[in-house]
């Protein structure tokens, strides 16, 4: 059975329907992990979390997208990528909300692991859905979902602290992002009764997991990936206590973190709009990683004095991720080629990047400072890179199997 095959009852249902779907699904992409940071303390006081249960808490969202990131291809390949679509919106829904009631710290990290393992699958799932329904609009789709995610990002950031203050309650400032999981879940329930497993008949070889680690462009793009999200971690972890140390009050620090994310915005929709260009691709990732070196070296240079600046250039840093969603979208000519590398290149990527924001803080314990953390942030810039030079040089998955 063909890719168009299986398109095409989902497309009897609309293409409106499934651009909705994939808005909203988006907005599921990242609430689950980035709204426990800013409440952590409150957290860990209320229910009492032990050193190694906050460090353990503050780590599952790494391994659990590397742990489900490498499922979900085999998983969407067994029930069909929309219905398992809805069983990840579910476990976010779930897990969002049973968290909130949590009264303990296991209970509270068990359903946290929930949640994210929700949206695990669906990081991994959504570029595949994008090839599916839109193989000849990866870029435009990719720019959709890429700032709608960003977006999300922002706001669950920004917000939470105010909600749960407005509100007298953290647990209603965790819980209220499950409203997304459940607007989210109406339109994929109407894609899944249209369902097929990929394990369905279909014209030439699976792509599987197993596949794509035995080529150059998955490992490329797992490093490529991994490098940037080391590089994203280690800045949102660690860039409020540097303006902290340099003299910015926490509204101010807060606010140069708005700008860093913030940017990521427009940025991600104009990024996959163009990404799509192979002559664009590696004049994007060199102005992308420049920003990121100047960004890093005016923060050594003149924390204060240029903050707004410096803040500004390290979030377009950042926005290497649409980039990087972009060519896995395009590196495959099937949508299960597209899952099977967006699994590998995930989870192997967040896994090289759980290192980030551990080695930051063991640096700057270790020197008192921040020079010798973001020279090192700069010198790994290189392997990104390379890798990314890479992946944008390389053609489809597919072909690199039939070579070899």
């Amino acid at each position: 059975m063909t890719d168009h095959a299986r398109t095409a009852p989902s497309a009897r249902g609309g293409h409106a329907l499934i651009v909705v779907g994939i808005v909203l699904l988006s907005f599921n992409m990242r609430p689950a992990a980035v709204t426990i940071g800013p409440v952590l303390g409150r957290i860990v006081d209320d229910l009492h979390l032990s050193g190694v249960e906050a460090g353990l808490l503050t780590a599952l969202p790494v391994l659990s997208f590397a742990l489900f990131g490498a499922l979900t291809p085999r998983l969407a390949a067994r029930v069909g990528p929309h219905r398992l679509t809805v069983l990840a919106l579910v476990a976010a829904l779930v897990g969002m909300v049973g968290r909130s009631l949590a009264t303990n710290a296991w209970a509270f990290l068990a359903l946290t692991l929930v949640a994210l393992s929700g949206m695990a699958s669906v990081n991994v799932l959504m570029p595949s859905l994008v090839k599916r329904h839109f193989p000849d609009r990866i870029g435009l789709m990719t720019a959709v979902y890429t700032t709608a995610m960003a977006v999300a990002l922002t706001t669950a950031g920004v917000l939470t602290v105010p909600i749960s203050e407005a509100t007298g309650s953290w647990r209603i400032g965790l819980a209220i992002w499950a409203a997304l999981a459940l607007l989210a879940i109406g339109p994929w329930i109407g894609l899944a009764g249209h369902d097929h497993p990929d394990a369905a008949p279909r014209v030439g070889p699976a792509v599987r997991f197993a596949d794509v680690a035995r080529t150059r462009l998955g490992w490329a793009m797992a490093v490529f990936f991994g490098m940037q999200s080391l590089q994203a971690y280690a800045v949102f972890g660690w860039i409020a206590e540097l303006y902290a140390d340099a003299g910015f009050s926490a509204t101010e620090a807060g606010l140069l973190l708005g700008v860093i994310t913030g940017i990521g915005i427009p940025l991600s929709f104009v990024i996959p709009t163009f990404g799509i260009r192979s002559a664009l691709q590696w004049p994007m990732l060199v102005a992308l990683t420049s920003c990121y070196v100047v960004g890093y070296l005016g923060l050594l240079i003149a924390p204060v004095a240029g903050a707004w600046l410096w803040a500004l250039l390290v979030g377009i840093g950042t926005c290497t991720f649409p980039l990087i969603l972009t060519l896995i979208g395009l590196r495959a000519r099937t949508a299960e080629g597209t899952a099977a590398l967006s699994g590998f290149t995930q989870s192997v990527g967040y896994l090289l990047s759980a290192v980030g924001p551990f080695s930051i803080g063991l640096l700057h314990d270790a020197t008192n400072g921040w020079t010798a953390p973001l020279l090192l942030l700069i010198a790994l810039l290189v392997p990104l890179t390379v890798a990314g030079w890479t992946a944008i040089r390389s053609g489809p998955i597919e072909d690199q199997l039939h070579q070899r």
